[in-house]
């Protein structure tokens, strides 16, 4: 079965290739697009070569029961935070035009029809789709109709209800990745069950698995792509100092840097066998061992466990394993004490 992959532009995802790391701005600019400019900044410094937004029309995207609810991590209502958090499509596509000239790749995610709209309007490459919209599936068909690659979130829904997505996506003939998630935020080290990783990859072999990390540090991001996971996704702002719902689980630009850094580490270490590998052989001349003669052996004499035994190194002809089997064998010349033994000279 060919390996899976996905391709946002030039950048193609797969095992094969360095795990794609995500910098989310999300909201984190909240609504100054001066200060998403300076985020934007702060990630291409760090590395990034993608930067993910979120494209909210909030009078599309949300009815007035939407003014009751409030997010777990603020006290203030959802319509309130996206309303003062998001950029008009003016704005947007300053942002967007930025991104591009920085020579990364902008990718949002849409929270209705018209930001959908939008972004096609843009000429965005691909679709990041939210894990509390992934059961909305008049939105997620209307993505599909623009056959651009689909990056899913599935926090928050049971392995049944991704499988029942996926098929849908399948169906639509759309080129999608799957993404583990817990949508708590800052998500507690305990809930972040990483096995859901290998599950993904177990019931989904066709498609690029991934991550999106809501802790507060690097080291799920790292024991995901150590798991096989080939994207990572991380909110990011500039400075902690910033104030925003999403601050709190966010890397900042060091942060970012050592993501980025460590992710293509991991990435050079995992794969391959248990095996004995060529580049070893220095070592295994120092560190294996091999007959030796313990005492001066006359011609004819019997090899015991007497006049031989193991020492280092193992650049001798027979090696440890070799040592029980040369028991008994007669010398067919004269041994030296402390020297290791040839091939020519047991019988």
């Amino acid at each position: 079965m060919r390996e899976p992959f996905l391709k946002i532009g030039k950048r193609v995802i797969s095992k094969f290739h360095k795990p794609l790391v995500i910098p989310e701005l999300g909201i984190n600019h909240n609504g100054s697009l001066e200060t998403a400019f300076k985020i934007v900044d702060a990630a291409h410094r760090a590395g990034a070569e993608i930067i993910k937004h979120q494209t909210h029309i909030p009078y599309d995207e949300m009815s007035e029961e939407a003014k009751k609810v409030k997010p777990g991590n603020s006290n203030k209502n959802i319509y309130e935070i996206i309303s003062r958090c998001s950029l008009d499509e003016e704005q947007e596509y300053k942002l967007y035009r930025y991104v591009n000239k920085k020579k990364m790749i902008f990718l949002s995610t849409p929270f209705s029809k018209l930001a959908v709209d939008r972004l096609v309007k843009f000429g965005v490459k691909a679709f990041k789709i939210g894990s509390g919209e992934m059961n909305n599936y008049p939105l997620v068909d209307y993505i599909c109709k623009f056959k651009k690659p689909i990056i899913l979130s599935t926090g928050m829904h049971s392995i049944k209800n991704v499988k029942k997505i996926a098929e849908f996506l399948k169906k639509k003939k759309s080129k999608f990745a799957l993404m583990h998630t817990t949508n708590l935020y800052p998500t507690p080290d305990h809930l972040v069950r990483l096995d859901s990783v290998k599950e993904l990859m177990k019931n989904f072999p066709k498609q690029v698995i991934g991550l999106s990390d809501h802790t507060m540090s690097n080291h799920s991001s790292f024991g995901a792509v150590a798991l096989g996971a080939s994207i990572i996704e991380r909110h990011f702002v500039d400075k902690k100092k910033r104030i925003g719902p999403d601050v709190s689980s966010s890397n900042d630009e060091i942060e970012l840097k050592k993501l980025i850094e460590g992710v293509n580490i991991i990435f050079l270490q995992r794969g391959g066998s248990k095996s004995s590998l060529k580049e070893e052989q220095v070592t295994r001349n120092f560190a294996f061992s091999s007959v030796v003669a313990t005492e001066n052996i006359r011609k004819g004499e019997k090899l015991t466990k007497k006049n031989i035994w193991i020492k280092r190194p193992g650049t001798g002809y027979f090696n440890a394993e070799k040592f029980h089997e040369i028991l008994g064998k007669k010398a067919k010349k004269n041994i030296k004490k402390n020297f290791q033994l040839k091939r020519n000279d047991i019988s």
